[in-house]
């Protein structure tokens, strides 16, 4: 791969997942799209997963048998914001909220709302939670 050089390279190249080879190569993304799948992956991580970084990842499988409360909505946020905050150092979080979805009763839509640190481009984020309510 060639050498990259700009103002935003700092955000970095990496491998397209989940990893499959096209062509008999693997794909790779860079910049905002490494961030954005930075975050989806910090979000599917579970907390104590990656045993060299226990503290790697979003935490939301401990929400997964949670009803779909204001109260559950509100703990979910502010395990996302921490996450993002100590895992994703190309970011900051400007808001995290989450909510539950009109047309699927069990899904939780975690709205995340960030500027990535360089360019000071803005993006949003709809990250789709499926909660399995213990019953």
């Amino acid at each position: 791969m060639a050498a990259t050089s700009g103002k935003r390279d700092h955000l970095g190249i990496g491998w397209r997942f989940p990893i499959r080879p096209v062509g008999g190569a693997l794909t790779y993304i860079k910049y905002e799209d490494d961030v954005e799948q930075a975050i989806n992956v910090i979000l599917e991580t579970a907390r104590r997963e990656r045993v060299m970084a226990p503290g790697f990842g979003g935490g939301l499988r401990d929400w997964v048998f949670a009803s779909n409360s204001p109260q559950t909505q509100r703990a979910v946020e502010v395990e996302v914001r921490r996450a993002l905050i100590e895992n994703e150092q190309r970011i900051d979080v400007e808001s995290v909220r989450a909510s539950a979805s009109t047309e699927t009763q069990n899904l939780l839509l975690i709205e995340i709302d960030y500027v990535v640190r360089g360019s000071n481009s803005t993006f949003n984020l709809v990250y789709p939670f499926y909660l399995t309510e213990g019953a």
